[in-house]
């Protein structure tokens, strides 16, 4: 794991690598009390030819920078950031599987430190990533999901932290996530808080819609987190042709809508199979070359070296 501290002047110090361990904290630290902590996700995909390769690195490290000045953290820089994930990566570059086999997840993690028992910024960060390797983020594997849509509960609120990858969004889905799969499903499909009518997120993902050559997904306007995976796959549908509508959707769409799929670093492109809201359960298209593949496979391929990278998103180390 790699570790890199800074104090109160807001510079991080050199940062190294040591062996996976528990992090010493005080009882008094601000990310312990006051939920100041962000996280980051992304891979490293092992190619054919056994080369790594990371994937548009300066997007996660620049999300970083804009969840750490909303909370009012330091943060490094985006080379310091890249760098430390390059490290880390080689580091654990024995645990990354083979093409097709999985990939090695990388949680960049910046928490605050420091003692604080007033309501105020620590007075120390640690900028912390380790690493493991994954499979299939649901356990139903490659096969459609079933999503659930929540009118109770929330996951965000204009003018909160929904669009940052503050660490206090996530613990608030749990018990929504828990009782919709209690039911059978693979996960919750949440409405904005303000009218309950538009359509959000998953609980961990972005949400596109498609219908003929059109393909919506909901705005990033601040509830609705701005997802790596989600930018890169509205780039490739722009490129190949479709139309890319990013708007409010409302959720009697989802009534309509051809094909459905969900979007995220560590869930990659997955196609919804069925969606269930206030007991009208609609079915969708995940049978001959649905979109969702089209665009995954030049995803895919882009990431492990099968396609021709011409946009300079991968980092081979």
């Amino acid at each position: 794991m790699y570790t890199m501290k800074c104090s109160s002047d807001g510079k991080f110090e050199q940062g190294q690598l040591a062996p996976y361990g528990n992090v010493d904290l005080s009882p008094s630290a601000a990310v312990l009390n006051y939920g100041q902590g962000l996280y980051e996700g992304t891979k490293a995909y092992r190619t054919e030819d056994g080369r790594l390769l990371l994937f548009r690195l300066d997007q996660n490290a620049t999300r970083m920078k804009m969840g750490a000045d909303r909370l009012c953290m330091a943060c490094p820089s985006i080379y310091q950031f890249i760098d430390a994930v390059k490290q880390t990566a080689l580091a654990n570059k024995r645990w990354t599987p083979p093409r097709g086999k999985g990939t090695l997840y990388i949680r960049p993690l910046l928490i605050g430190s420091g003692p604080i028992l007033g309501l105020a910024p620590a007075p120390e960060y640690t900028f912390l990533i380790y690493a493991s390797p994954v499979g299939n983020y649901f356990k139903e594997g490659l096969k459609p999901l079933n999503l659930y849509v929540e009118d109770e509960f929330h996951r965000a609120t204009r003018g909160g932290a929904g669009g940052v990858k503050s660490i206090t969004n996530y613990a608030p889905v749990l018990k929504a996530m828990a009782r919709a799969k209690s039911r059978g499903f693979s996960d919750v499909l949440y409405l904005d808080s303000a009218n309950k009518r538009n359509l959000e997120e998953v609980s961990s993902c972005n949400i596109f819609l498609v219908k003929g050559n059109t393909i919506s997904t909901p705005a990033t306007s601040g509830t609705i987190l701005q997802g790596v995976t989600r930018r890169s796959i509205i780039e490739i549908a722009l490129d190949h042709g479709y139309q890319v509508k990013e708007r409010a959707i409302p959720v009697d769409e989802l009534m309509d809508a051809d094909e459905v799929f969900c979007t995220g670093t560590a869930v990659g492109v997955a196609p919804v199979g069925t969606i269930t809201y206030q007991d009208r359960r609609v079915e969708y298209n995940v049978g001959e070359e649905p979109v969702s593949q089209k665009l995954y496979s030049i995803l895919e391929g882009i990431k492990t070296g099968v396609i021709e990278d011409k946009k300079g998103w991968t980092i081979e180390i």
